[in-house]
């Protein structure tokens, strides 16, 4: 079976080789100390042998309480946030038919997600659209406090409690949430829902190989054994003592970490697959939150071509040389569309007839790839075999090692988000949540100055 293939050619004309060589004693020692817990966030390092310490039980009781809930709901909710929903959206999206019908021999329960926004209107057609199907709740948090996922929580439980009452909602609902701490545990304990863990030692936007990621995949209908076999896949290709140049991770962090220190400090996700649109979200979490601190950090874009390249192609080609991409390549398509051969040929496009749309995509990305280096932007390639649980289980892990090993050779730490609490801050004063009465007196004067 082949793996996922990394090629860094595209960045050779601005990094020499010899730069990147300089990079193989420092990606040892940071990928030493990612495995003996030895460096900046160790207390979050849970997720990095996730993939060859899941149980077969542990997944068959994920399948389980999946498959019982398929048999009598047509829509599962997940109620979560960043990391509490983004992994599992990016699977679901990447792997589901783009019309709403789902791969396989048999419908599963449609997935949708609340508590990533606080937009009454989406959670008013949310609400709108369940009232009309047999449905359930899947809520993901550690606290049960964190304030999106708890607003749609509240406001689902109550409409569930109002639509089946509250013995068949109890049945309805599954959490996902720390073991023994935390305000949706205790609820969940003293209402008796199904649950599944959170591991304290694994921070959200590295939960996908959690049940954070694969309950709402299985709930879905797809294979978490095969995500999880393509995670183990790629955990096996960059351990350490892995040769620096057969390490797929630790070459792409090197990469980022000699482009960003030259002078490109933007990174852009391009794919050429529609269905990877939340895998960028993804990505951008991932690395936009594990890097940017201490006025550091690549800054995360996305672009989905051919399509941005009628919006942002223009930029990119010719704009400021600040940035450069990371380009996420399929290489077979599950579908085959050919080209006809029209008598008229009023468009022009006999010269392509007999051929397959993927080999004009391909020859976009080939040609787009080139176009961009002689533009001056550098860009990494990431090939696929194909779109399926497997690699993607092998894509995503691999980003969260280099990411590790990226936030290391910046001197962050790669596992903590400190600035996320100034927001959250501001806002509680403004809402004056009891205990911040000083801080709402400080904004409010602020305001009115």
């Amino acid at each position: 079976m082949n793996n996922l293939e990394l090629n860094i050619e595209n960045v050779l004309p601005f990094v020499s080789k010899k730069t990147l060589d300089e990079y193989e004693e420092l990606t040892r020692y940071h990928i030493k100390h990612l495995h003996q817990r030895t460096g900046k966030g160790a207390n979050f390092l849970g997720w990095l042998d996730l993939p060859s310490s899941i149980t077969s039980e542990s997944i068959e009781e994920i399948e389980k309480v999946a498959a019982e809930f398929n048999k009598k709901i047509e829509v599962m909710v997940v109620v979560g946030i960043g990391g509490s929903y983004l992994g599992a959206k990016a699977v679901i999206d990447a792997l589901s038919h783009s019309f709403g019908m789902y791969s396989g021999d048999r419908t599963f329960p449609m997935v949708i997600f609340a508590g990533q926004n606080i937009s009454e209107d989406y959670t008013g057609e949310v609400i709108d659209f369940l009232d009309k199907k047999s449905y359930a709740i899947t809520v993901i948090s550690k606290s049960g406090t964190t304030t999106e996922p708890a607003i749609a929580f509240r406001i689902l439980r109550n409409h569930l409690q109002e639509k089946y009452g509250n013995e068949e909602a109890g049945k309805r609902i599954v959490s996902i949430t720390s073991a023994n701490r935390g305000a949706l545990r205790k609820l969940t304990d003293e209402k008796g829902y199904r649950s599944f863990v959170i591991p304290d030692d694994v921070g959200g936007r590295y939960s996908l190989l959690t049940p954070v990621g694969l309950l709402p995949i299985a709930q879905a209908g797809f294979d978490i054994r095969q995500l999880v076999a393509g995670a183990r896949k790629m955990e096996e290709m960059t351990q350490p003592g892995t040769p620096f140049w057969d390490n797929p991770a630790a070459v792409y962090a090197s990469a980022r970490n000699a482009l960003y220190l030259q002078n490109p400090k933007n990174e852009i996700f391009a794919s050429y697959h529609p269905k990877l649109v939340y895998l960028a979200e993804w990505w951008k979490q991932l690395y936009g939150e594990s890097e940017g601190k201490e006025k550091k950090g690549i800054f995360p874009a996305s672009v989905n071509f051919t399509a941005d390249l009628h919006s942002m192609g223009q930029y990119i080609q010719e704009g400021q040389r600040n940035l450069f991409e990371t380009v996420i390549s399929i290489q077979n398509p599950v579908r085959e569309v050919f080209i006809p051969l029209e008598k008229e040929d009023g468009d022009g496009l006999n010269y392509l007839s007999g051929k397959r749309i993927e080999d004009v995509n391909k020859m976009a990305e080939l040609g787009t790839m080139l176009a961009h280096v002689d533009g001056g932007v550098p860009n990494i390639l990431i090939k696929l075999p194909e779109l399926n649980e497997y690699y993607l289980g092998q894509l995503m892990y691999f980003f969260q090692k280099a990411c590790a090993i990226s936030g290391y050779l910046m001197k962050v730490n790669p596992f903590d988000q400190p600035g996320v609490e100034a927001y959250k801050n501001n806002m509680f004063a403004l809402l004056k949540k009891p205990g911040f009465e000083e801080e709402t007196e400080l904004i409010y004067k602020r305001l009115s100055e």
